[in-house]
């Protein structure tokens, strides 16, 4: 894959992923029953906010390993088994977020909440986005699979 093709997808993935934290950082001072809160009633008194904190771990280290996959192409090394495990732990942090998300949608219905509509349709938005992106995956993985064990089987046969 051609080097600057590779580092704009790298810069995208850095962007989308400092534009998550931001908006991480920032909504919950803007959100309707924080207007007037302190920082410490915002991030300490609110346990939905540190468990969607906790589960955007598994949506950073998908970028990472996304951001990996491209330096191993930009180094034409893109049929390895590194890049056959990176890809196996984007498909299991799509797997993971589905799950936070399920779970959170839980504790969103049991919630006395007047607005709960939105939070549902966000977690199925998000569900669908990470259903799609755990199944590219899962047949990416595949396929560089089938490409490294190829490869090794040619390199044993010469």
């Amino acid at each position: 894959m051609k080097r600057g093709s590779t580092i704009f997808l790298q810069i995208v993935i850095v962007l989308i992923g400092m534009g998550t934290l931001a908006m991480m950082l920032w909504f919950p001072h803007i959100e309707g029953r924080n207007v007037n809160a302190t920082v410490f009633e915002v991030y300490f008194k609110d346990p939905f906010l540190a468990y969607v904190y906790v589960a955007s771990l598994a949506y950073f280290t998908a970028l990472y390993q996304a951001c990996k996959v491209l330096v191993l192409a930009r180094h034409n090394r893109v049929f390895s088994q590194e890049a056959v495990n990176a890809m196996r732990s984007i498909k299991y942090c799509a797997v993971a977020i589905v799950g936070f998300v399920a779970l959170a949608l839980v504790f969103i219905m049991l919630n006395d909440s007047d607005d709960r509509a939105g939070g549902v349709f966000m977690g199925v938005v998000i569900t669908l986005g990470s259903i799609v992106i755990a199944t590219a995956a899962a047949m990416f993985e595949r396929i560089l699979q089938n490409a490294v064990d190829l490869k090794s089987e040619s390199d044993l046969t010469v």
